[in-house]
């Protein structure tokens, strides 16, 4: 499942001993020039420059990286497309009108902008999946208490991030069980089934919560987790090919200001 896949490619990438600052000022600087980009030209090269560096740097299986990026890019085809239906333009070239006060219509400006929106889009979800792909959850939890994040928002955070995997286990677990008794083998087997699997899913969690807060007072918590981490150092390699990453996305940027598909 994707859920653990994440975390395992994270913990195990080409990247892992690379600088946590580094890869995180890496997406959050493409994701800053997709949206100061004014031309589609720059988020098309953000998002290869990203693919190319997680497949080929962090040595992410490719079609495992085709797979993510395939379910948030349906979503963006699909809104592109109702852009490109509800915008307006001069230069039409289909319309339809099934309602005095409901049009649709395709002109050269709604491709354009639409065009323009998802490859954006494209961009930003390159840059997200570079963040997530090689760095652990365990990496930016030190980096948010270093930037004085606060402490209680730190723990919570690692809280929802651990029961969110025990939730989706104990759910696969007992989705397999249910499978394997053929609980799903007719329409109102099915309701039964999934009412069942929710309701334990529910009593799991429940437990599981009564259990972490025993845990925390037997170990004497004060309100504040323990973070264990690396300090790795800023290399020369990794800084040289951030600067270069990040002018060469600036000169584009500058160079395809206004640049449109049609």
């Amino acid at each position: 499942m994707f859920e653990e896949l994440l975390e395992d490619i994270a913990q195990e990438n080409g990247l892992r001993e690379t600088n946590t600052w580094l890869k995180l000022g890496t997406g959050l600087s493409a994701i800053v020039l997709c949206l100061v980009s004014t031309g589609y030209a720059a988020p098309l090269f953000i998002a290869l420059v990203l693919s190319a560096a997680v497949i080929l740097l962090a040595r992410v299986d490719l079609r495992t990286y085709v797979d993510l990026f395939l379910v948030p890019l349906w979503f963006a085809l699909l809104s592109a497309a109702i852009i490109v239906v509800i915008s307006r333009g001069e230069h039409v070239y289909w319309n339809w009108d099934p309602l005095p006060f409901l049009s649709f219509s395709i002109s050269r400006e709604s491709i354009n902008t639409g065009f323009f929106i998802l490859c954006r889009v494209i961009g930003g979800m390159a840059a997200l999946l570079f963040i997530a792909l090689t760095t652990p959850m365990t990496d930016l939890f030190i980096v948010m208490r270093k930037v004085r994040v606060p402490d209680f928002v730190i723990d919570l955070a690692m809280i929802i991030y651990r029961t969110i995997f025990f939730l989706m286990d104990h759910v696969r677990q007992i989705h397999r069980a249910q499978v394997m008794r053929l609980g799903y083998s007719g329409w109102m087997e099915s309701v039964s089934t999934f009412s069942m699997l929710c309701g334990a899913a529910f009593i799991a969690a429940w437990d599981a919560g009564d259990d972490l807060v025993r845990a925390m007072d037997a170990r004497c918590y004060n309100g504040k987790f323990a973070l264990l981490g690396e300090n790795r150092p800023v290399e020369l390699r990794p800084l040289a090919a951030l600067a270069l990453f990040l002018l060469a996305g600036s000169l584009v940027v500058i160079a395809s200001q206004g640049t449109t598909l049609l």
